[in-house]
This record gives structure tokens, C-alpha cells and sequence, in this order.
């Protein structure tokens, strides 16, 4: 893969995880970070009941989303906590090309393929392995993690981490995270993105109002990561929406829904246009289907 196409990747997709994988599966700990942010998932930016965070590191960077669906915890469960599932989910992204999962004697791998916001061959695209874990399930809570040794430019140790657990009136509550670890060329690969076609791009996070009275995001590697962090939430909520409605047509009501939900944003997420988007996604599902 030519150089700038990994910088791109690098800069525009998966992250995970060298900070400690979620040391304590359990609802406990997540209702109590419910309760905690009680003020902010009702008063933010957002539009919808979510907080993001993001944290950086010399050699790291993490995001997270909590939020609240409107799903009952036995629905989300059963959605998101099934491997065979995934694909369905991870499809909706702008930058993910492909995806299959294999199962065998010794667990459930997901092969993803990441691109540009493009039509692009599968050969000019960068693939990545994922081990996928259930880490438990009980009743009213769940956590599952998806791990992968190395990426594009020295990229490493990636960690995505999903649970969530039921809350009152019949909605569920979600922490999504992920996060990767880099050495220099992985650094200097972000450091010219960032530079160069990067460079006016903001995630979410306020750092003040500029001179013209207009509200400052934060740039850099986190707006890096909170966009990404939210586009793969997005793709998540996306995914839950279409579970009502008929088969033949879930694909598109997800679509849909994930580019609308993407508009909400337009500073931060804005890439194309509805109907590009929807031509090449219908196109590379349909490869999915087939290709391995």
C-alpha cells in the first residue's frame, strides 16, 4: 500500500487500545457512570442523550462515547452481542469496505477492510484482523472486546470495547470505546496528515470561542479520534434502527439513518453526498456478500 493511503488509514480509522482493557465487567460500574453523567447526556451539543470523550497519550489515543438508546437491553443485546452481527454494523461507516466473520474451534475473527471515502478495488485497501471476544452476559448487562495486533505504519495493539446494561423505561445504556497504540512512523504519518489535508478538521470537544464569536472544537490527533468515535457509534445506533423493519429493507433504512445522523454534524463529519454515499455502500454490501 502506497504511503499516503496508509497515512490516510491511519488518520481516518479503527483505534485501540494499550490503555488497560475495562478492568471491571460489570453493570456496577456502568450504572454508576450513568448516574455520574446524568447531566451531561441531558445538556450537550448533541442533540440526543450522549456524552464523548477522548484521551492522548505520547504513543496512545483513546475514545469513548456513553449514551442512551431507546432500545430495550434485551434487544441490544441480542443485536451487538452476536459476532454474526458486526458486519451489518461496520459496513455503514464511510471508510469500511469490507468486512467477513469466520468462526471456529478456537473463536470468531472478523477481517475488515479499510478505505477511503471512495469506491475502491479491495486490493487497494488495507486489511485488518480482528479476534472478537464475549467477555459476559447476564440478564441485564453485557461486554464484548474486538482485538487486533497491528495495523497500517506501525500501528499496534488494537482494542475496541462495547457494554452496556438496562436503565428505566425500557432503554439501555451503552459505552462504546476504542483506542491504538503507534511507533514513529505511525506518528510522523499523523503529524504530515494532520499538516497537510488535515489541518482545518475539529472534533468535539470545545476549547473556546473564536475571534469571531464562533465556538472552537479541538483539533489534532483527539479531533482525529472523537470523529472517528463517532462515526462507529453512529454506525452502532444505525444498525438498532433498522431492527423493525423488514429484512429487504433494513439495509437502506440504515443507511439512511447513519448518513442523516452524520449530517447532524456537518463541521466535523461531512464527507459526501447522500447519493454517492448510498451508490457505493448498496455496491460494496452486495461485495460483501460474496468476496472473502
Amino acid at each position: 500500500m502506497h504511503f499516503t493511503s496508509a497515512l490516510m488509514l491511519i488518520c481516518s480509522f479503527w483505534c485501540a487500545n494499550v490503555y488497560a482493557v475495562e478492568k471491571t465487567a460489570s453493570n456496577i460500574p456502568l450504572r454508576a457512570k450513568y448516574m455520574e453523567l446524568t447531566k451531561q447526556l441531558n445538556n450537550n451539543q448533541f442533540q440526543r442523550a450522549l456524552y464523548l470523550n477522548s484521551m492522548e497519550t505520547s504513543h496512545d489515543l483513546k475514545g469513548e462515547i456513553y449514551a442512551v438508546v431507546d432500545y430495550p437491553f434485551p434487544t441490544v443485546n441480542a443485536a451487538l452481542n452476536d459476532p454474526s452481527h458486526w458486519c451489518d454494523v461496520l459496513i455503514l461507516h464511510i471508510n469500511i469496505k469490507y468486512c467477513h466473520a469466520d468462526k471456529s474451534l478456537t473463536g470468531t475473527a472478523l477481517t475488515v477492510n479499510l478505505g477511503k471515502k471512495y469506491a475502491q478495488p479491495l486490493a487497494d485497501t488495507y486489511r485488518v484482523e480482528f479476534n472478537y471476544r464475549e467477555v459476559i452476559t447476564t440478564p441485564d448487562y453485557f461486554a464484548l472486546e474486538l482485538n487486533a495486533e497491528n495495523g497500517p505504519l506501525s500501528t499496534r495493539d488494537y482494542h475496541i470495547w462495547v457494554e452496556a446494561t438496562s436503565i428505566k423505561g425500557g432503554r439501555t445504556f451503552l459505552h462504546f470505546t476504542y483506542a491504538y497504540a503507534f511507533g514513529l512512523a505511525g506518528n510522523l504519518a499523523m503529524q504530515g496528515y494532520l499538516a497537510t489535508i488535515g489541518s482545518d478538521k475539529v472534533g468535539f470537544t470545545v476549547t473556546g470561542k473564536a475571534p469571531d464569536d464562533t465556538t472552537s472544537y479541538i483539533k489534532g490527533v483527539r479531533g482525529v479520534v472523537e470523529r472517528n468515535t463517532m462515526r462507529y457509534y453512529l454506525a452502532i445506533d444505525a444498525y438498532l434502527s433498522g431492527l423493525n423493519t423488514p429484512g429487504k429493507e433494513q439495509l437502506e433504512q440504515r443507511l439512511l439513518r447513519w448518513y442523516q445522523s452524520i449530517e447532524q454534524y456537518p463541521r466535523q463529519l461531512h464527507e459526501v453526498e447522500l447519493n454517492d454515499y448510498l451508490a457505493m455502500k448498496r455496491r460494496e454490501y452486495q461485495r460483501q456478500q460474496v468476496a472473502h
